[in-house]
């Protein structure tokens, strides 16, 4: 019987192609749209916790931030009637990374960091104000970075203050093109550094001393922190016009990796009462935890996903809401017919079971269509605009899911209405 009821729905839908596909219309959008706007939503969400993620749940970062010119610095200024010049001394100090390490039991692992800008050349090929990070051998480690050929730095290059250089992987290429630089020398500022490593191509943000910016950071190179301190010094020199500026900052970042997970908001928060006791005056640093960051972004995921979704399945029940509309017509245009099969014998769940079936039909062939509408659309975006995406399995069933539903809901009262029809005024109907 069953079998039979199917093959009779489907016929019935066949008999009218155009105005089936219509009422499937309402069902292929929604699903494609719940399916698609997950997708891409999903894929930007996932985009930058996997950017968080990179700097590490169980890291701390201290970051030197330069004050407002407004705020009351300590620094020495000095003016003519021509030019004026002026030195700003903030962000952390050598002392900070001293204490920080000696004082919190918690920490198992921290690296200064002294970032500086100066051009870097290889022959004619040039990096103009190029980023370079003057950090230890741990580093590596604490960033989660890999290398794809040589080594990174280590502790008789620390000590010695060598003058031995790790290219990222966009610095190699811009400098040296297809040749190997390994054993090379790379003029950064007025010295001569053999470069002794490449890293691995990172995702953006990776390697970014303290937060995550628009830079690429795989042009950046790192040489050792005496090597940093003893050629560079502290002092930056910035011309603008009418003025000349000098910056002193001794460290730009430290980053502090704890034993556990659980042990982050504890020692962010001794962190910052320890900062807080020798930085009275002045903001010229902040505290990022990209734990507290990862949560945060899993949390906006989710209600993302579920405005998405709301708003998707708006589209759905305006097709759910179609389909109970057509088929209030059909049962009008079949009422002579439904006379005809009750006089037969069909019983009303018989008349019912085929009108919902009908609806089963077209609900579900306007999911299976809008599922794989809703597939192309995620990849058509990666493929054309380079945004990330990322399909996922549960809202392409809960999609279909709730077509079929929609169809069976909506369904329910026109085939009621079907089932409920005496049979003598049926025949009668005209």
């Amino acid at each position: 019987m069953w079998i039979t009821i199917l093959r009779l729905s489907v016929r019935n839908v066949m008999l009218h192609k155009l105005r089936s596909v219509l009422t499937m219309l309402g069902t292929i959008l929604g699903v494609a749209s719940v399916i698609a706007m997950v997708a891409i939503g999903e894929g930007s969400k996932r985009a930058a916790v996997d950017q968080i993620r990179q700097l590490g749940a169980t890291n701390i970062i201290v970051r030197s931030v330069k004050p407002d010119p407004g705020d009351d610095l300590g620094g020495v200024a000095s003016a003519t009637s021509a030019t004026s010049s002026r030195v700003l001394e903030y962000g952390i100090l050598h002392r900070d990374f001293d204490r920080l390490t000696a004082t919190l039991p918690t920490v198992r692992e921290a690296v200064p960091i002294a970032l500086v800008r100066r051009n870097a050349q290889r022959e004619h090929r040039r990096i103009l104000n190029a980023r370079i990070l003057g950090t230890t051998p741990a580093y590596i480690r604490i960033k989660s970075l890999a290398m794809r050929r040589g080594r990174f730095l280590s502790d008789p290059d620390l000590r010695s203050t060598a003058n031995v250089a790790v290219l990222g992987a966009g610095a190699a290429e811009r400098l040296f093109g297809y040749e190997d630089p390994l054993e090379k020398a790379v003029l950064i500022g007025p010295g001569a550094y053999r470069v002794i490593g490449i890293l691995d191509t990172q995702a953006s943000g990776s390697a970014m001393p303290g937060a995550i910016g628009h830079e690429d950071f795989n042009n950046d190179i790192y040489i050792p922190l005496t090597a940093a301190q003893r050629r560079f010094g502290e002092l930056q020199m910035i011309v603008r016009a009418g003025s000349l500026e000098f910056e002193r900052t001794q460290l730009s970042e430290i980053t502090l990796t704890v034993w556990d997970e659980d042990q982050v908001s504890q020692t962010a928060a001794m962190v910052k009462e320890l900062l807080r006791q020798t930085h009275p005056r002045q903001e010229d640093y902040e505290i990022q935890v990209p734990l507290e960051l990862l949560e945060q972004a899993e949390r906006e995921k989710r209600i993302w996903n579920l405005v998405l979704g709301s708003i998707a399945g708006i589209s759905l029940l305006v097709g759910g809401i179609g389909i109970m509309n057509i088929m209030l017509a059909t049962v009008t245009e079949r009422t002579r017919e439904i006379g005809i099969r009750r006089s037969l014998g069909a019983k009303r769940r018989h008349i019912t079971t085929q009108f919902l079936l009908e609806t089963t039909v077209i609900a579900g062939a306007g999911g299976l269509i809008g599922v794989a509408l809703g597939a192309a659309i995620p990849l058509a975006v990666t493929i054309a605009a380079g945004i990330q995406t990322a399909l996922s399995l549960w809202s392409i069933l809960l999609a279909f899911g709730i077509s079929v539903g929609n169809g069976i809901i909506f369904g329910l009262y026109p085939a009621r209405r079907a089932a409920l029809m005496d049979p003598i005024e049926a025949l009668r109907h005209e």
